[in-house]
């Protein structure tokens, strides 16, 4: 019976430190974390990308986004702000021409939610 406690603390403490983490990604981005990884699939992000927690998310043309929150640059040369992550997710060959990473047309409100789904990346 203690064994089954145990394991049940364990398993809310884990929970509420990614509900933790997911809300503090949101409110520094203003975007909606699971609205992002939804947009991450529907972009294809992952054909690029390994992204944990999206499905078939396992490219190796880009860098494997696992731990994103703790990076210090995004694309090489931007600080790793959520300012300069809408600019990437939006605008990238305007950041670094000839980059490839495509520009696939995101508004800003989906920057904003993939932002917040990346930062949950830990």
């Amino acid at each position: 019976m203690r064994s089954a406690a145990v394991f049940v603390f364990v398993v809310a403490f884990l929970s509420s430190a990614c509900n933790r983490s997911e809300n503090q990604a949101e409110a520094a981005t203003g975007g909606n974390a699971k609205v992002g990884r939804h947009l991450i699939y529907s972009y294809g992000c992952g054909s690029c990308h390994a992204i944990p927690g999206v499905a078939e998310a396992k490219g190796t043309l880009g860098p494997p986004l696992q731990g994103f929150a703790y990076r210090t640059y995004i694309a090489g040369s931007l600080q790793n702000t959520p300012e300069n992550l809408f600019r990437w997710i939006t605008k990238p060959q305007e950041v670094v021409a000839g980059s490839a990473m495509p520009d696939l047309g995101v508004s800003d409100r989906q920057a904003r939610d993939i932002a917040a789904y990346l930062y949950t990346l830990q």
